[in-house]
């Protein structure tokens, strides 16, 4: 009976520091959740600016933007194999667990995704678990990218991204580029998204000369316009690889923030049965001392 008392003492010592931990695992989530929520609402109004200068662009010249091959040379098609460069797939997962089907959700979206698109595809994943997860799949996966762990190292990711990406395809190792990854959503905790990073093509130019210019005066573009044009597409590229990322990571901390919710609910059921059980085990032992006096007793007298 005593050792049956302290195991559950134990027990119940244990469950308390558990749900301290899970307790403080929430606030840290809670916290992340607004910083990088903010992040993205900041990027807002420069995102617009930025395509804003890019319509400007569009409209003094009646080039194309010419993004739909790399800047330096024409994309290098392996003619000994009749092949087209690959498809670059850039799918952003967590580094951490406890978020519970974040990864594997991502995983089966990007799996699904890409069974429509044609050619060969390179993966470039960016997060540990996510990249583990992408083995397991028939996807051939190259580069892999170390997850930020705040909001001022987003932009180091980002740089490296883009630099890997301008060499890739400078090479003509790639021709398309895609971005996976999970944006919250007031409904559910998280959306998977796919968005086509590169090339600007056609379809890509006519949605940005749909946005309507805010006043009437027509837009200047200073002289040597093609280098204003590539500055723009610089910077549309890096907001949306930046929003990208900083929309996973609220995902990430908003799914676990869901995962330590659970565990604090089962860790207070726990907690009541382990009490019962206690209570009920203590009242045992007090009513047997209780017996066993009166059985003296009654044997004295």
């Amino acid at each position: 009976m005593r050792d049956s008392i302290a195991s559950l003492r134990h027990k119940i010592t244990s469950a308390q520091d558990l749900q301290s931990v899970v307790s403080s695992m929430k606030a840290i989530a809670s916290s992340s959740i607004g910083q990088y929520e903010n992040a993205v609402h900041s990027l807002d109004d420069y995102y617009q600016t930025v395509q804003l200068g890019l319509v400007a662009c569009l409209s003094a010249s009646a080039q194309t933007i010419g993004l739909s091959q790399p800047e330096s040379q024409p994309i290098i098609v392996n003619r000994s194999h009749n092949r087209a460069p690959a498809v670059g797939v850039i799918v952003f997962g967590s580094d951490q667990g406890l978020v519970g089907q974040f990864n594997e959700v991502m995983v089966e979206f990007v799996v699904d995704s890409l069974a429509t698109l044609p050619g060969e595809k390179n993966v470039w994943a960016v997060g540990e678990r996510v990249q583990t997860r992408l083995l397991d799949t028939d996807l051939t996966t190259e580069e892999s990218f170390e997850l930020p762990n705040s909001i001022h190292t987003i932009t180091t990711l980002v740089g490296k991204i883009l630099t890997v990406l301008e060499e890739q395809r400078e090479q003509g190792v790639i021709d398309q580029v895609y971005l996976f990854h999970h944006r919250p959503e007031s409904d559910s905790i998280y959306q998977p998204v796919r968005q086509q990073l590169l090339p600007l093509d056609d379809v890509w130019q006519r949605n940005l000369t749909s946005i309507r210019w805010p006043s009437n005066n027509l837009a200047q573009v200073m002289p040597n316009q093609d280098q204003t044009r590539r500055g723009f597409v610089r910077e549309y590229l890096f907001v949306s690889l930046f929003k990208a990322c900083a929309e996973s990571l609220a995902s990430e901390n908003a799914s676990r923030l869901a995962a330590m919710q659970r565990a604090e609910k089962n860790i207070d059921e726990l907690q009541k049965d382990l009490n019962q059980i206690f209570h009920r085990l203590r009242q045992s032992g007090i009513d047997e001392e209780l017996f066993d006096v009166l059985s003296g007793f009654e044997a004295l007298s």
